[in-house]
């Protein structure tokens, strides 16, 4: 960590850390989750563990971040394999996925605490996120995952300023989420799907576009990219190679959103529909 940070918000995080005594952090290798990782790690040392759930469901290229985010920070830290996609209410891919989602994973870092010793679990759950849809944050509650970041009243943005400050490398992090968060409710989840999202996914990034999502609708798929990248996708030699490649994963259709990309999107269908119906979170 290159700067120290002080701030009213920043101290009563640590503290609040501190007194926790000893905590395992659910961490994905995401802005929030490092941020909260390395404070820990910096409060409690060995009394702290940052545990990574690996399952088809995590983006591409995400536990490799993660594991090496962690080494390079020095966390302790633990890989666990998770079998959410096996839950049928996940599955089923109603608008409470989420909540058998979290509710699996934290049945899993709360055994693992239980069976070590760790007082406490806790997430990267943030001020922001209460903008949004989270019905994982109700199993979070039902298993007394406590969320920090939420606790002390910190932002996003406060998050990756912070983060900057410490010389964490995922201060700049573009959003990550469950892939199942790229099927439109009702849509059964399945491991063949995640998996062909995470390859149309991983295919994009490694031609330079780094915020983005896939969109799977049954056999078309809808590319949501930031508006400086549009003009990028568009170029014919490009546009071609993304056209085969997803032809190759089974898409017949591709498109691309003439909206720039934005998390929870698919969230706007549980909303009543207005004109501007967009979230921004």
């Amino acid at each position: 960590m290159t700067t120290k940070v002080t701030s009213e918000k920043f101290d009563k995080l640590g503290k609040l850390l501190k007194n926790m005594e000893s905590i395992i952090v659910a961490y994905s290798g995401g802005v929030d989750s490092t941020f909260l990782a390395a404070l820990a790690h910096q409060k409690l040392g060995g009394n702290s563990m940052a545990v990574i759930a690996s399952s088809p469901s995590l983006p591409p290229g995400e536990l490799e971040n993660a594991t090496n985010v962690a080494e390079t920070l020095g966390l302790n830290y633990r890989i666990i394999q998770t079998h959410e996609v096996d839950e049928p209410g996940y599955a089923e891919n109603g608008p409470r996925r989420c909540y058998f989602c979290k509710h699996h994973l934290y049945e899993n870092f709360r055994s693992l605490a239980d069976k070590e010793g760790y007082l406490h679990v806790i997430d990267g759950a943030t001020i922001d996120d209460k903008n949004d849809f989270r019905p994982g944050a109700t199993a979070a509650r039902e298993l007394n995952i406590r969320s920090p970041l939420v606790e002390t009243g910190l932002t996003k943005q406060e998050i990756r300023s912070y983060s900057k400050k410490m010389g964490l490398p995922t201060w700049d992090k573009p959003a990550q989420a469950c892939l199942s968060s790229r099927v439109p409710y009702g849509t059964p989840v399945t491991i063949e799907t995640l998996h062909q999202i995470s390859s149309a996914e991983q295919f994009l990034h490694k031609i330079g576009i780094q915020q983005l999502r896939v969109r799977h609708h049954g056999n078309t798929a809808r590319i949501e990219i930031s508006s400086q990248d549009m003009k990028r996708l568009i170029r014919p030699n490009l546009r071609q190679q993304i056209v085969d490649r997803f032809k190759e994963l089974g898409y017949l259709y591709i498109s691309i959103d003439l909206e720039p990309y934005q998390t929870g999107n698919l969230n706007r269908e549980l909303r009543p529909r207005t004109p501007n119906n967009r979230i921004n979170s």
